[in-house]
């Protein structure tokens, strides 16, 4: 991380969109984020993330999958993780990456976005994340040769 600039994880990266400390601070116990996820030739499922306790280093996350009827495709499992780890999912080489914001509609609502495209060529990611929750994009592509192979669209986040 440079002293200047804590968005900034490794000097030849772009900044992120959101500190470590913001992450923390938007994602207490109880936090629950369903995604939509969907790939091409293969069916849609959720995925549920829900943040169970929460430190100054870090959280524990159960995760589980299901089908759009809510039947469990993998059984729940948790996951610990510190803030930085989850701001570094974010941290993307800046020779690569275009920034720019954009407001997106989605079951969330208008959401003012930061749009971060990752271009590697034949590969490229776009991730929209809203300025006002921190943690997690609220869509995210991944394309090959021009065909979207997957669209993670945030579709719940609530706080229990």
């Amino acid at each position: 991380m440079t002293a200047s600039d804590p968005h900034i994880l490794e000097a030849d990266h772009a900044p992120t969109p959101f500190t470590a400390a913001e992450i923390r601070r938007g994602c207490p116990p109880g936090r629950r984020i369903r995604l939509l996820v969907e790939q091409a030739g293969g069916d849609a499922r959720y995925r549920l993330s829900r943040f169970l306790s929460c430190d100054a280093d870090g959280a524990t996350l159960e995760v589980r999958r299901t089908n759009l009827e809510g039947a469990i495709i993998e059984p729940a499992s948790t996951v610990r993780t510190t803030w930085r780890e989850l701001q570094g999912h974010a941290s993307f080489p800046a020779s690569v990456t275009v920034i720019r914001r954009e407001m997106i509609a989605t079951r969330l609502g208008t959401s003012d976005c930061l749009r971060y495209q990752v271009d590697r060529g034949d590969s490229v990611e776009r991730f929209w994340f809203d300025t006002s929750r921190p943690g997690m994009p609220i869509r995210f592509t991944h394309e090959e040769n021009g065909s979207v192979l997957t669209s993670t669209t945030m579709v719940e986040d609530t706080f229990e």
